[in-house]
């Protein structure tokens, strides 16, 4: 946690209609002294060549940062390091750079990105920006032979970048909302928005939606601002669509626990430590199930919501906000979670709803019994290498490493 506070960083994107890959690019990553660096990148045009592009702006951004090169000097060796398209004589790609650090201090450079919303208190706050200028030379003047002599042709002078700097003291609660003009440029020569949606009206839209869920996470705005963008375009989107959402609450809860203990006189214990967690709770494993339902005189019955042909149906107890199968749930959850990339919706089944889960929570706690189910043990294994610990370590390093949760795994 920064500060006292959880930052949960959050987004959702969508491609412009037509093509085969976005030419936004989000990326976020937690450093090794606790700080949160977030880079959100637009690439000129659309498609692959944007793509890469804006993967490049956003991952010099992201290393320059991590290393504790300067916010400012980083912005500049992007600039100076940038293609410039030969026509319209602008940087290749954009970018919003966002660094927070343990005590909730928040640095961010902008170029040519709309400006960024910062919420608190469900009111909009104008933070103080500078400017940052990084002077760039435009080609010489070309010279070209014609039959009375030389000719000298005008070059298209290439501009200087101007970004903008600022930083604040983020207090919990705060919501800072960015994306690319995409969402702001939605719309465009429609009859009810012929200059796009603009950036007043995302303002009052994202205001709207934090009043109207105080809760609302990071995650599920930057969602809605970007199906809102996409309506606006009647939903074929005319460039890429992204937002980017960091939320600064107090952390959500979730527990999992998944397989009997190595003794069977624990079972209580487990029981006791599933209904006083304060959050929200799933059991992943019918004999896990049946475990906590007899010690805390519970019934476990199987759910017919969401039944999918290719998965184990998930069941319903009461005090437990989802009971699943065991491994092969947990294995589908961890495919999910390593191939998602901020715009699918995946089939509902058990392991899209875990999914949803783990991305809602913050803080998750995995409980993990030890003791060896025969039906998923390899003989030709040792002990340690028993499935069930090892899908969940692997989701706990994906929620970790790529979602930027806090997750601990206790074995009991």
């Amino acid at each position: 946690m920064n500060g006292g506070t959880f930052v949960e960083v959050g987004y959702y994107q969508t491609k412009k209609h037509g093509q085969g890959a976005e030419g936004d690019v989000f990326l976020s990553r937690k450093t090794e002294d606790g700080r949160i660096i977030t880079v959100l990148s637009d690439g000129l045009g659309s498609g692959i060549k944007a793509g890469v592009l804006a993967t490049l702006t956003a991952t010099m951004a992201m290393k320059f940062i991590a290393e504790d090169i300067p916010i400012r000097r980083a912005a500049d060796i992007i600039m100076k390091t940038l293609p410039v398209c030969k026509e319209r004589r602008i940087s290749y790609a954009t970018f919003t750079i966002v660094d927070i650090d343990t005590e909730d201090r928040v640095k961010i450079i902008e170029y040519d990105n709309p400006p960024y919303i910062l919420i608190r208190e469900q009111t909009q706050i104008e933070p103080m920006k500078g400017d940052i200028t990084v002077h760039r030379e435009s080609p010489r003047e070309r010279k070209r032979s014609t039959g009375g002599g030389t000719a000298v042709l005008a070059v298209p002078q290439i501009r200087d970048a101007v970004m903008q700097y600022s930083e604040f003291l983020a207090l919990p609660g705060d919501r800072l909302v960015f994306f690319s003009d995409g969402v702001t440029q939605s719309g465009m020569g429609t009859k009810t928005k012929p200059l796009g949606w603009g950036n007043p009206a995302v303002q009052r839209y994202a205001l709207t939606m934090v009043r109207d869920n105080p809760d609302l996470s990071a995650r599920e705005l930057a969602r809605r601002i970007v199906k809102e963008a996409e309506a606006n375009d009647a939903y074929t989107s005319k460039d890429d669509i992204t937002c980017g959402v960091v939320y600064f609450r107090m952390p959500r809860k979730l527990l999992v626990m998944t397989g009997p203990s190595v003794e069977k006189e624990r079972d209580r214990e487990m029981a006791e430590n599933f209904e006083n967690f304060p959050g929200r709770r799933v059991v992943c494993g019918g004999t896990t199930a049946q475990i906590l339902a007899r010690e805390l005189g519970k019934t476990v019955k199987v759910s017919l919501k969401d039944i999918d042909p290719g998965m184990p149906p998930a069941s319903v107890m009461d005090g437990a906000d989802l009971v699943t199968e065991g491994i092969i749930t947990l294995g589908k959850v961890a495919e999910i979670l390593e191939g998602y990339s901020g715009g699918e919706r995946y089939k509902p089944n058990p392991a899209s709803r875990m999914v949803e889960l783990f991305l809602d929570s913050d803080q998750i706690e995995f409980v993990v019994g030890t003791k060896i189910n025969e039906a998923h043990q390899d003989p030709a294994m040792p002990v340690e290498l028993e499935i069930r610990r090892n899908v969940v370590k692997r989701i706990a390093a994906i929620l970790e490493e790529k979602y930027l949760k806090e997750t601990v795994v206790r074995f009991i």
